[in-house]
Order: structure tokens, then C-alpha cells, then sequence
């Protein structure tokens, strides 16, 4: 898989993970934070590689529709975009923190 969307899936993930169940959220973090294979993933589970590799897909398809609705992570884009033309880069790295 290509980092830049393993990159934004973990970005979109820190937005929306109150809005996955318990199990999402660990297989996707022993996945793609902890880098485990889905063989080793469901070995320690005790379920079927399927099984982790269907919830792996079902949480990239809800964080994708989750900022397709929602838009958190484009909309911090832009203001990212908007305000680095306005003030010094402590003042945006400051934002970028709250934001």
C-alpha cells in the first residue's frame, strides 16, 4: 500500500475514531500503527485473516465517508492554506495546534 494513503488514512483516523466501534479501532491500529501483517493480526485474534481483512475495508470505506460528510481534515486544509499567507510561522504553528 502507498504512503500517502496509509499517511491520510491515519490522518482521517485521529479525526474519527470516536466514531468506530472498540474492535475497528484496534484492528486498524494493530494494522496500520502497529504494522502487523493480517495473518499475525488474526492469529492473535483467534478469527480468520477475512475476517481482519473485511473490517480493515469497512473502516477505510466509514473514516472515507466520514470526511466526505463531515470534511474536517479538507477544511483544515484550506484554513492551513489561508492563513499561512497571513501570519509568521509561529502564529501557524500555534493554529496548526489547535486545530
Amino acid at each position: 500500500m502507498e504512503m500517502e494513503k496509509i499517511l491520510y488514512l491515519n490522518i482521517l483516523y485521529d479525526y474519527y475514531k470516536e466514531l468506530l466501534t472498540d474492535k475497528q479501532r484496534h484492528y486498524f491500529e494493530l494494522y496500520y500503527e502497529d504494522n502487523l501483517s493480517l495473518s499475525e493480526i488474526a492469529e492473535n485474534e483467534n478469527v480468520s485473516r477475512n475476517a481482519v481483512h473485511n473490517q480493515i475495508k469497512i473502516v477505510e470505506k466509514k473514516l472515507q465517508e466520514l470526511e466526505n460528510k463531515l470534511g474536517l481534515y479538507k477544511k483544515k486544509s484550506i484554513i492551513i492554506k489561508l492563513v499561512e499567507n497571513i501570519v509568521s510561522k509561529d502564529i501557524l504553528d500555534k493554529i496548526n495546534e489547535l486545530l
